[in-house]
């Protein structure tokens, strides 16, 4: 098996050059999963994770696979867990070397040899256990590449070698310095004179000077040991450390020289190739923590059934938010969404804080988790992969000083246009809230029309309940130019306000929103009235 082309959340080395060219990597930002609101339960230190969604069926079903080992063996995440502190000692101490300009450091390739062996001895211990409950081809491959390399006699050379050499630092107790002083006698130069398996102790000047009490012992100073660097600038200790360290190499320049070529040709490129693996380390801990969490709320996921890219296919039954559902204590509510012939774009509508959000943000995260190789956070679904992701959610006031709230808006939603085909979703929600419903109401009327001749899937969120009365206006004009079906949700309400959080596939009835709310402020006729009549009345 060819180590340099190995990955976990790849299939084989094709993929991963097509993910790396960008050819498989959709248009979804990370500005877009700020607006999702998924980087608030699942993001990564060191990469960002939008770098790691791809558009190719078979990707995502190896990383759902690799996933669910991760679920199922604890052993994995620990195993991830210890490895990556030891990875990353070699990447700080390639970066000391590179600093310094010394790659021949005998003691730092010792060093870099120490931590390959430990990495392969933590793959190793933590594989062996489990081998037999592992399932997914990713950690299947994983564990028969660490035995073939903990077997092979490459390693078992390194193995031995390396005790030789540790063995002759471990006798090194003490080095004898030679300093040269100039006419003033401070230090002018100073060389080590020997490397000593003995080490220095402290003794009185006097004695050692009229050799009183004393036999004539080289290891015994004239003076008490001080530590070293106390009263020394960091220039001092960094000459010293440097005269240390020269010497050292000087000395087993031979030995450094016969297994330099062993080390780089075969630590250092396996080295690389679990260095390389640690984007994808950290990739797969933190998203089964983010699943991991979700299943012990309670939280249905699952396996979606993954369609072509050019069916268009989105169908979820008890769809829910994860976000939300690791937010709150109370059980979430799930809902049924289906795009299809019949309806690939749907304007949604419902009174205020009654889910509308909710579930727009809903089908983003599940149509992200999709293309990030991961289960859905549904019971059941049938979803085909996007291009692209564009979303359009309420923002702050940046960008309104020239063109003003509305120009804003539309300058955003024109951006969209730019970029979407029949293959990517489109996430609205509260658009063209900076203006009166009629304007409103018509700009997004011209909005839809285009998202429909354009083909794609959208969700349009909206406060705009009049806009529904214009939907079989807008699919006579845009189904007889080739566009696709436009149809209605509704955020449902269970009497006097209550939200019901269901969202059904019917035609909003804009006033008995009105009426509910008039209804809990108490500013219904009636009950004017009888304010205005009962001055009890509160």
């Amino acid at each position: 098996m060819d180590f340099h082309e190995f990955s976990l959340i790849y299939t084989d080395a094709d993929t991963k050059k097509r993910h790396e060219s960008g050819k498989s990597l959709p248009d979804i930002d990370r500005f877009t999963l700020q607006e999702l609101g998924l980087l608030e339960i699942f993001d990564l230190k060191s990469n960002d994770l939008a770098s790691f969604f791809t558009v190719e069926p078979e990707v995502m079903q190896y990383r759902m696979a690799a996933f669910e080992d991760m679920l199922t063996c604890k052993e994995l995440t620990d195993m991830l867990n210890n490895l990556v502190p030891v990875l990353s000692d070699i990447m700080e101490l390639r970066r000391l070397e590179a600093d310094s300009g010394d790659t021949d450091d005998y003691l730092s390739s010792i060093t870099e040899i120490e931590l390959y062996v430990a990495s392969i001895r933590v793959l190793q211990n933590g594989l062996n256990g489990i081998k037999e409950r592992l399932k997914s081809p990713a950690f299947t491959a994983l564990s028969t590449l660490i035995t073939e390399l903990a077997e092979s006699d490459y390693y078992r050379e390194l193995n031995q070698k390396l005790e030789e050499l540790t063995q002759r630092v471990r006798e090194i107790k003490s080095i004898t310095i030679g300093v040269n002083l100039d006419a003033q006698l401070r230090p002018a130069s100073a060389g080590v004179l020997s490397i000593n398996s003995e080490a220095f102790k402290s003794g009185d000047v006097l004695d050692k000077i009229l050799r009183l009490n004393f036999k004539n012992d080289n290891y015994t100073c004239i003076a008490n040991l001080v530590p070293f660097g106390k009263k020394q600038t960091e220039n001092q200790k960094l000459a010293m450390s440097h005269a240390f360290n020269s010497a050292i190499n000087d000395i087993y320049k031979s030995s450094l020289r016969s297994w330099k070529k062993i080390v780089q040709t075969y630590v250092l490129e396996n080295t690389e190739f679990l260095l390389n693996l640690m984007p994808e380390f950290e990739f797969l801990v933190r998203g089964t923590q983010m699943l991991k969490e979700l299943r012990q709320k309670g939280c249905a996921l699952s396996v979606p059934d993954i369609r072509p890219m050019n069916e268009h296919a989105f169908s979820a039954q008890k769809l829910y938010n994860p976000c939300v559902a690791l937010k709150i204590e109370d059980q979430i509510v799930p809902n049924d969404l289906d795009f299809d012939k019949d309806a690939a774009i749907y304007v949604l509508t419902g009174p205020n804080r009654g889910g509308k959000s909710v579930i727009t943000c809903a089908v983003g995260l599940a149509q992200v988790m999709l293309q990030l190789g991961m289960y859905i956070p549904a019971e059941a679904s049938k979803i085909s992969p996007v291009d692209g992701i564009y979303t359009h959610f309420p923002t702050g006031a940046e960008d309104t000083i020239d063109k003003g709230r509305l120009g804003e808006e539309c300058a955003r939603l024109g951006e969209i246009f730019d970029c979407i085909t029949a293959d990517s979703l489109v996430l609205l929600d509260e658009s063209l809230s900076s203006t009166g419903s009629y304007e409103a109401s018509y700009i997004a009327a011209e909005v839809l029309r285009g998202l429909s001749h354009v083909g794609c899937r959208c969700l349009f969120s909206t406060h705009l309940h009049e806009l529904a009365a214009e939907i079989d206006r807008l699919n006579r004009e845009s189904l007889a130019d080739g566009g696709v079906a436009i149809d209605t949700l509704v955020a449902g309400i269970v009497g006097e306000g209550k939200r019901s959080f269901r969202i059904t596939r019917a035609k909003p009835d804009g006033k008995s929103y009105a009426r509910d709310i008039a209804e809990s402020y108490g500013l219904t006729y009636e009950k004017i009235l009888h304010r205005i009549d009962d001055p009890e009345f509160q």
